[in-house]
């Protein structure tokens, strides 16, 4: 009986230890929760946090998505990076050397309308389905029209999949409104809910141009099978870096400010529940906006300054939650099975900051449920939700902090030893990692020494979890930090991929994947709606090149052996979650 008990427990160590670890998507899951399982990250061990020297991370391009990490194929370990030069890269996880690039995607735009990121390519963080083994991005390109493409590529060799990328320009509409890529950025990640990937728009800093919040939807299994849905009025941008969020069947995004209503609400400054397609019902269950929408709309005081997060808590009624966090400084929790339309039954309270552009995490411990967030008031802060009826929202705990980025949570089993991470990024910040209690905000780790300090940071960037370490990314860099005891990224066993795609007519175009070996890293010091469609005007850019879309490589891709409008004047913040 007793030799029976060890056995079993000796084979359960070894299958956990075994287990693969895959970072697939923004914020690690669906809810965009921001949470990582790690039993190497105890509080002793992250308090020792060092940069792993002989990491190299090389990457060309300015970068605002969070690296990926996957495991199960014939490369090991990878991370997955992606930058706004178009530039995608598989490295290995324990070198951080190339196993394969894709640096053919095509030209970024140069400069976009009133504002952006310049150069703009490739800035939402990607999804990776692990039974297909394909990786999802958005990418804008540049030419005569800027198009925005959605790309789904072998994440093992980086080939691309068969009638594949998606012309948005070309494939999507909703209600008459067509979508113009010039007048989106695409900044949120992108999430996959059910065999369709889904990826958010807004405008551009300084809110010009006829942009719309849109929502986009790709059956990953035929591409043909597109469909969208935006905003009513002009504006209504979905600004947040987590993009869209799910529960595991709907998907939640939160808007920002519209334009000439005439205070009829038309999709802005709300949250959004959307069905697969995405399908929206217009019904007051799958939509939440304040009473004051319209005096944030006059104010540029975007309700969306923040992704959505699915927040449960045990205890409450109701207890299954979406948060909102918006520039007038509010948090918003919802019932997200029945939003309430407008004004609906908001718990909310005001949280001391505006915020904006950055995904919001929620995490349990034994002390509770909370949600936490860095705020441009220069605090990374934590709130708790209470198991009450209704629930509300009390004061944690709030650290001083300056430099805009986008929080995340290590904890060894769930509710142990839980730690909210944070990197200072940017010249505002100190361009290190904080990491901080979860129950109390007590300073765990406060950056490190001369070896930790990051360079070229960007705002609301977040970092990643992975056997022991974590991998942040920036302008040409992916960094790797690793605990005492933490070990390397180990083999996982050899998956075999099946492309589930469904092929469609191809050209003759032929993808390039290179692998360049790159130098030893070097130690550095340093309301009811109204739904009356608004048509849009068509935004045309000056480019010399004319994008189309690339097809399957005709050749097996090698790998070497690792060694514009006139902008419109806004009254308020400039630039509306810039």
């Amino acid at each position: 009986m007793k030799l029976s008990l060890l056995i079993t427990v000796f084979c359960t160590a070894v299958l956990a230890a075994n287990a693969q670890v895959n970072v697939t998507q923004e914020h690690n899951n669906p809810s965009r929760d921001g949470v990582y399982i790690d039993p190497a990250f105890t509080v002793s061990a992250a308090a020792n946090l060092t940069r792993d020297l002989n990491f190299n991370g090389t990457i060309s391009g300015n970068v605002y998505a969070q690296p990926l990490y996957i495991e199960g194929g014939p490369n090991g370990p990878m991370i997955i990076a992606v930058t706004e030069s178009n530039n995608v890269y598989a490295l290995d996880a324990t070198t951080g050397l190339p196993i394969w690039s894709r640096t053919d995607i095509g030209p970024p735009v140069p400069t976009t309308p009133c504002g952006g990121f310049n150069p703009t390519g490739i800035t939402g963080t990607p999804v990776v389905d692990l039974t297909s083994r394909r990786v999802f991005f958005d990418a804008l390109i540049n030419g005569s029209p800027t198009k925005h493409f959605i790309y789904s590529l072998n994440v093992d060799t980086g080939a691309t999949t068969p009638g594949w990328p998606v012309d948005l320009n070309a494939t999507v509409i909703y209600n008459g409104i067509q979508f113009v890529s010039l007048a989106q950025e695409q900044r949120g990640g992108l999430a996959l809910v059910n065999g369709i990937v889904y990826s958010s728009y807004s405008g551009y800093v300084g809110d010009c141009g006829n942009y719309h919040g849109w929502v986009v939807g790709v059956d990953i299994n035929n591409p043909t099978n597109v469909h969208g849905w935006a905003t009513t009025a002009i504006g209504g941008g979905i600004w947040g870096h987590g993009g869209v969020a799910s529960d595991g069947t709907n998907m939640f995004v939160v808007t920002g400010n519209t334009f000439n209503t005439g205070g009829n609400w038309m999709g802005g400054e709300a949250i959004i529940r959307l069905q697969a397609g995405p399908t929206w019902t217009g019904m007051p269950t799958d939509y939440w906006a304040p009473s004051n929408w319209f005096n944030l709309d006059n104010s540029d005081t975007d309700l969306g300054g923040v992704s959505a997060t699915i927040v449960d808590v045990p205890g409450a009624t109701p207890s299954q939650l979406v948060l909102a966090l918006g520039k007038d400084s509010n948090a918003y929790l919802l019932n997200r099975n029945n939003l309430g339309g407008i004004p609906g039954t908001p718990y909310q309270a005001n949280v001391g900051g505006t915020n904006r552009g950055i995904s919001a995490v929620t995490y349990h411990t034994t002390q509770g449920t909370y949600f936490g967030f860095h705020n441009d008031a220069g605090t990374v802060r934590a709130y708790k939700i209470t198991p009450t009826n209704p629930p509300t929202i009390t004061f944690g705990w709030s650290v001083s902090q300056n430099g805009r980025g986008s929080p995340w949570v290590t904890t060894t089993d769930g509710t142990n030893n839980m730690i909210v991470w944070y990197a200072a990024t940017t010249s505002s910040g100190d361009q290190r990692l904080h990491a901080y209690d979860g129950d109390t905000g007590a300073i765990i780790y406060s950056g490190g020494g001369t070896n930790e300090l990051m360079t070229g940071t960007r705002q609301w960037n977040t970092g990643m979890v992975a056997r022991g370490r974590i991998y942040f990314g920036a302008d040409n860099k992916i960094y790797a930090f690793g605990i005492p005891g933490g070990g390397t990224p180990t083999p996982t066993p050899t998956a075999t991929a099946s492309s589930t795609a469904t092929p469609t007519a191809t050209a003759t175009a032929t993808a390039t994947v290179t692998a360049t070996p790159t130098a030893t890293a070097t130690a550095t010091s340093t309301a009811t709606p109204n739904v009356t469609p608004t048509p849009t005007a068509t935004a045309t850019a000056s480019g010399s090149a004319t994008p189309t879309p690339r097809p399957s490589p005709t050749a097996r891709p090698h790998t070497t052996p690792r060694p514009r409008p006139t902008p419109r004047p806004r009254p308020g913040v400039s630039g509306s979650v810039g």
